[in-house]
């Protein structure tokens, strides 16, 4: 598979990417009908397998305009899991599609339970299904984004997973979201703020799984609109790389993503979404691209993305 070791640990093999494209971007796919350009609506019937193939096709033309200069991409199942089979259909076509390209593939499910049900979840997105006297691997990602509300519980199955087949998991610390504090902010008995607890444990999840740059592949996601909290988080846990969720489309700017990564420009990738996936439809390019080409406006912006992210990363170091 082009640009992929799989022996090498998986956060190891994100950082590759991102050195090798000089570019800490994740583009994260998370389509919906009603944004897709009207070619492709009119290309297919207006049926939930119709929409399946509009999407895969959108994905796929995304996926090849950007492989080169973007190292990850980020698919968010719930876009997916409401056009039904079809759409879980055109998930797993897609994510299949990313690792043909040589593209790191985080399936953004955000999955969280106990025992038996996390490790279900485990095996479907990470690991192996046993069929008898086979194994099967299912959506078989690089990594996924989990809830650690229920505690180790939840997370040991994927950890395990992870450790067997390396694979990658990134665990909600502080979330971008405008109500995440209702929760994570809280502070426990010592003082301390829920963020910086979980952060605390996701570097302690981590520590045997630490790779050659000393990132470990139990990760987590940080959001760009907390930019106090990002720098706080990246000194609790100096080991722990973050998906940057936030930017562009929900105010992040990418001084303040600066204050995730340390003095090599590591330590983050960071997710762009509507801004990357609709750039033919915004401001910045709708006058230089048609609904046509679509994918050249998304490499547009994802060029004009990597310059800003690079001049913000460096000016930190």
């Amino acid at each position: 598979m082009k640009g992929r070791n799989n022996m090498q640990n998986a956060m190891d093999q994100l950082i590759n990417k991102i050195k090798e494209t000089n570019n800490p971007t994740v583009i994260g796919l998370d389509p919906r009908y009603e944004i897709l350009p009207e070619m492709l609506k009119k290309k297919y019937p207006q049926t939930l397998e119709g929409v399946g193939k509009a999407i895969i096709e959108f994905n796929k033309h995304l996926i090849d305009s950007v492989c080169d200069i973007i190292p990850a991409v980020k698919v968010q199942i719930a876009f997916y899991e409401m056009y039904g089979i079809e759409g879980l259909k055109a998930f797993q076509e897609t994510c299949q599609y990313a690792k043909e390209k040589g593209m790191i593939v985080i399936a953004d499910s955000k999955r969280g339970d106990i025992g038996s049900t996390a490790a279900g979840y485990s095996k479907a997105f990470l690991g192996r299904t046993t069929i008898g006297e086979i194994q099967v691997p299912i959506f078989d990602v690089d990594f996924v984004t989990v809830n650690p509300y229920m505690g180790t519980d939840c997370i040991k199955p994927f950890v395990e997973d992870c450790r067997k087949y390396n694979k990658g998991i990134f665990v909600l610390v502080k979330t971008s979201n405008p109500s995440s504090g209702e929760l994570q902010d809280l502070t426990v008995e010592n003082g301390e703020e829920i963020y910086t607890e979980v952060a605390k444990l996701v570097e302690k999840w981590g520590e045997e799984l630490r790779g050659t740059y000393g990132y470990s592949s139990i990760a987590a996601v940080v959001g760009a609109t907390y930019p106090e909290q990002l720098s706080q988080i990246r000194n609790i846990a100096p080991h722990t790389y973050f998906l940057i969720p936030g930017y562009g489309a929900q105010g992040g700017k990418a001084e303040d993503i600066a204050k995730g990564f340390d003095a090599n420009g590591l330590g983050g990738i960071v997710n762009a979404s509507r801004s990357l996936m609709c750039a033919y439809q915004s401001d910045k390019w709708k006058d230089q691209f048609d609904e046509t080409q679509y994918a050249q406006a998304t490499r547009a912006e994802a060029l004009r993305m990597k310059a800003e992210l690079s001049q913000a990363i460096t000016y930190n170091k």
